[in-house]
């Protein structure tokens, strides 16, 4: 079964960078589509970004992160700069078995632990 591990979440100031991982069980890694989504406390889960043959984000994330995928180390990253106090949440990795991504957090079947991130002013 496919797993999901995430890693990289710490407090950083606002304007930092910080790079989260998600290291996936399992060899066929390169035919899911992957996600990032995050979630802060009393608010619904939001998509951030996702992966298959292209990528794309929420508007809100467009020019400060980037979301990319090693298949042979069965990892995929979000490389988050100039982080804002609205940034702040817990983020999750998430993957379907589809070559083509989506938005939408209910067409995921496989999620990761999720890991915090808190921007500070």
């Amino acid at each position: 079964q496919v797993q999901l591990v995430e890693s990289g979440g710490g407090v950083v100031q606002a304007g930092g960078s910080l790079r989260l991982s998600c290291a996936a069980s399992g060899r066929t890694f390169s035919s899911y589509a992957m996600g990032w989504f995050r979630q802060a406390p009393g608010k619904e889960r939001e998509f951030v970004a996702a992966i298959s043959w292209s990528t794309v984000y929420t508007d809100s994330v467009k020019g400060r992160f980037t979301i990319s995928r090693d298949n042979a180390k069965n990892t995929m990253y979000l490389q988050m700069n100039s982080l804002k106090p609205e940034d702040t949440a817990v983020y999750y990795c998430a993957a379907r078995l589809s070559f083509s991504s989506s938005r939408v957090p209910t067409e995921y079947r496989y999620w990761g632990q999720g890991t915090q991130v808190t921007v500070s002013s």
